[in-house]
């Protein structure tokens, strides 16, 4: 056997390899809802009106696409809990007070800081996804970036920080993995364990647990992954 045909039998190994790590991945966060069921959160219902503006506000006639997935996210930050609180982050969109102070710089129309008030987290969230979601750009690759994969990112950044994102995307592509494919991406970590694991968690539960969800309970959206 040539060396080169080595290198390309390799390749498709490696490759297959990631693809199963993926799979395997995304059906283990599929699944968990069989052992404990997720619910649609009743007070969502409060503020849907709200996240159906915001996301036309930030994503023009995209907007209705993206509803559940911005519903997703608020449940998943605060279950719909306004007064809800952690050690590092405060309101409904669980916004530190450095993000928050931060927050008008990028989103002027956000208005004066204050995660304690609803109407404020749901303008400065669907803002910052908005902005976040700007930011995702294609690594030098052969393969596009899925919308899956930007969204991904996207809420990735907005749970952990774009910096560690990025850095664990250079890590990706200098392994010669597919930094613009998040089940790749998900293999690498520069940052503490716990962080990693909570940080690819956080995304991949949004988009393939709850947003199915709320669109399956009427909410406008149309998944993305």
């Amino acid at each position: 056997m040539s060396a080169r045909l080595l290198r390309d039998r390799l390749g498709d190994i490696a490759r297959a390899i990631v693809a199963a790590a993926g799979f395997v991945l995304v059906m283990s966060l599929i699944c968990a809802p069989a052992r404990a069921q997720v619910y649609v959160a009743p007070a969502s219902a409060v503020y849907r009106l709200s996240i159906e503006r915001e996301s036309a506000r930030v994503f023009g006639l995209a907007g209705s696409e993206h509803v559940a997935r911005l519903a997703a996210q608020l449940h998943q930050e605060s279950g719909f809990r306004p007064d809800a609180e952690s050690p590092y982050a405060q309101g409904l969109a669980q916004f530190t007070p450095a993000t928050a102070k931060w927050l008008p710089t990028i989103c002027p129309a956000v208005g004066t800081p204050d995660p304690w008030d609803p109407q404020w987290s749901l303008r400065a969230q669907a803002c910052y996804m908005g902005w976040l979601l700007g930011r995702v750009k294609p690594f030098q690759h052969a393969r596009p970036m899925s919308a899956c994969t930007q969204w991904a990112f996207a809420l990735r950044g907005y749970n952990g920080g774009e910096g560690w994102l990025q850095r664990e995307r250079l890590a990706a592509q200098q392994a010669g993995a597919d930094a613009n494919d998040w089940s790749e991406v998900a293999r690498y970590r520069v940052r503490a364990r716990w962080a990693h694991k909570e940080n690819k968690e956080y995304a991949l539960r949004i988009l393939l647990v709850l947003e199915p969800r709320y669109i399956n309970a009427g909410w406008p959206g149309k998944a993305v992954c």
